[in-house]
């Protein structure tokens, strides 16, 4: 059998509740529906740590964070990685493409890929007044240069007012066809027409959305502006001080301190979500004019999540379900697919470093030794099949760095500049309403996930283990370097 064609469907800031198929009562995702009713939906998949840079790291190389080394958010290091999933892919005989966000450095780094089509949304880093011109991202991102040519010069998705972590929310003010989700379709369906029909390809669709801006066109809004919405979660263990203090700023950690810009921000958010889930549909549908469908095999995934005011928070790295916990959906053509399938659903631990040693199983090519995932695919057929049984995530977040241990049952969390633990049971509080640290039934289940938590930091450089004991307030910098003591 010829080998398959392989979509890699990439969202940003999509949370793993906020589609139909995962029981939302308000957000409609027909076409991602439909991708979850005939592929396996992995239902405890996570964000080891929780941003654009690190999560993405984590999926071209494969490698846990403590391996790459991005343990955090931070601009401007260079992408040197010997082995990506691209690059894998291209020597197993695939073109590869690349269409939407990358957010690497340089931002011209195809990682392996033969064509990049860029866009890598508003990213203040690549606007400032000393970067060079070649690094400026009004010059390096493609969807950028296009708009400008499109619509003038000064044409910009700053145009609605909204910055690009707000919870502002306001529908696109151009026609449909100039907003970035819509392009990233376009210029996917694009490649398809153009691509050699003699090679099996790998395209990776990364679209920006549902990422802030809130912006989808104005049809996506109305869906929602009359709908009463579910409120956002809110924890008995959680308080209302960063609220007070950051609510009234735009892009605050907090989320907005008005319910009625909360509900604004729910709208948009939901909004973006079924454009996206539109713009989906167009791209398989695209898959099927072109005769290319049942042999190709489409995973679709998330970045990291959104919080969307759950427990007064907004934006993603910290440790909670609405910012780690993502979709991850294997599904496809029928030939691609043959005698893999059987599950509609699994409960295994997956991660975004699983998905390079999962699309270099499907074409057969050979998986590096430095790629720390492993292969969903037996977990196709056989949902039980050995596992991960737990999964270790972290941010450097300043004041909010966090440790945390998930399972497909519980988590525990470790706040590590102030030492404070939180304890979750998911399998019967999946939106993390109580904290159950103190329960006395807790406490050796709490042990364990302690001792797991230890057992990944053990041998850091940042010191978080010391005399069988977690350490707080060790030095925890965004990327580690081959220090091995940090202490200044």
């Amino acid at each position: 059998m010829s080998q398959p064609n392989l979509i890699l469907i990439m969202t940003d800031q999509l949370r793993w509740d906020c589609l139909g198929y995962a029981g939302h009562p308000d957000v409609k995702t027909p076409y991602l529906d439909t991708l979850a009713a005939t592929g396996t939906v992995f239902r405890s998949a996570y964000s080891a740590c929780p941003s654009c840079i690190a999560a993405r790291a984590s999926l071209h190389t494969g490698m846990a964070q403590n391996h790459h080394r991005r343990v955090g958010y931070q601009d401007g290091i260079p992408w040197n990685y010997e082995h990506t999933l691209a690059k894998e892919l291209a020597g197993a005989g695939y073109y590869t493409q690349c269409v939407g966000k990358m957010h690497v450095h340089p931002l011209r780094n195809y990682l392996g890929f033969h064509s990049v089509e860029l866009h890598d949304g508003y990213l203040g880093y690549a606007r400032r007044a000393d970067i060079p011109y070649g690094q400026s991202q009004l010059v390096a991102d493609d969807y950028f240069y296009w708009l400008k040519q499109e619509l003038g010069v000064e044409a910009d998705v700053t145009d609605t007012g909204i910055e690009c972590n707000s919870f502002v929310a306001r529908p696109w003010m151009h026609e449909e066809r100039y907003h970035p989700t819509n392009w990233v379709t376009q210029r996917s369906i694009d490649f398809l027409r153009r691509r050699d029909p003699d090679q099996p390809f790998f395209l990776m669709a990364s679209y920006l959305r549902p990422h802030p801006p809130f912006d989808a066109p104005q049809h996506y809004f109305d869906l929602y502006s009359q709908k009463e919405l579910r409120p956002p979660f809110l924890g008995a263990w959680e308080t209302e001080e960063a609220l007070k203090r950051e609510g009234r700023i735009y892009d605050s950690k907090s989320g907005p301190i008005d319910p009625e810009l909360v509900r604004q921000a729910q709208i948009g958010y939901y909004a973006c979500i079924t454009h996206l889930d539109h713009q989906i549909g167009r791209l398989i549908m695209a898959l099927r004019e072109h005769g290319l469908y049942e042999n190709s095999v489409i995973l679709f995934t998330s970045d990291h999540g959104e919080e969307l005011c759950d427990h007064h928070m907004f934006r993603k790295a910290r440790p909670y379900e609405g910012s780690c916990h993502i979709p991850l959906i294997i599904s496809g053509g029928a030939k691609a697919l043959s005698g893999l399938r059987s599950a509609s659903f699994c409960d295994r631990v997956a991660e975004l470093r699983d998905i390079m040693p999962t699309l270099l199983d499907l074409c057969g090519a050979p998986i590096p030794d430095s790629v720390d995932g492993q292969s969903l695919l037996p977990l196709l057929s056989r949902p039980q099949a050995p596992f991960r049984e737990w999964l270790h995530g972290e941010h450097s977040f300043d004041q909010l760095s966090n440790h945390w241990i998930v399972t497909a049952s519980d988590k525990l969390i470790w706040h590590c500049r102030t030492g404070q633990e939180q304890y979750f049971c998911l399998d019967s509080d999946p939106h993390e309403l109580a904290d159950r640290i103190l329960d006395p039934a807790c406490q050796d289940r709490i042990a364990v996930l302690r001792n797991h938590l230890m057992e990944s930091l053990r041998d850091r450089p940042e010191g978080f283990v010391r005399d069988g004991r977690l350490i707080p307030g060790r030095p925890y910098p965004e990327f580690l370097h081959d220090e091995r003591n940090l202490d200044s």
